[in-house]
């Protein structure tokens, strides 16, 4: 069950595929930033938080590409 989560009106994000949504969600509360996201957008992080969030993803994203 995932929570919709409001994005920048701003926002061109392409849709991605919902396994990267709720990886993204996923990290995000381990990282206790989920909170905060919930309550104000994905653009209501700042630089570092996203920074961290991106490198973990992509960490996560690059070792699920070499388990396959």
């Amino acid at each position: 069950m995932t929570q919709e989560v409001k994005r920048s009106v701003k926002s061109k994000m392409k849709k991605r595929p919902l396994d990267w949504d709720n990886l993204k969600i996923e990290i995000a509360k381990e990282l206790g930033l989920w909170d905060k996201v919930v309550e104000d957008g994905w653009s209501a992080l700042s630089a570092v938080e996203s920074g961290r969030l991106g490198g973990v993803f992509s960490q996560r994203k690059k070792e699920q590409k070499e388990e396959e």
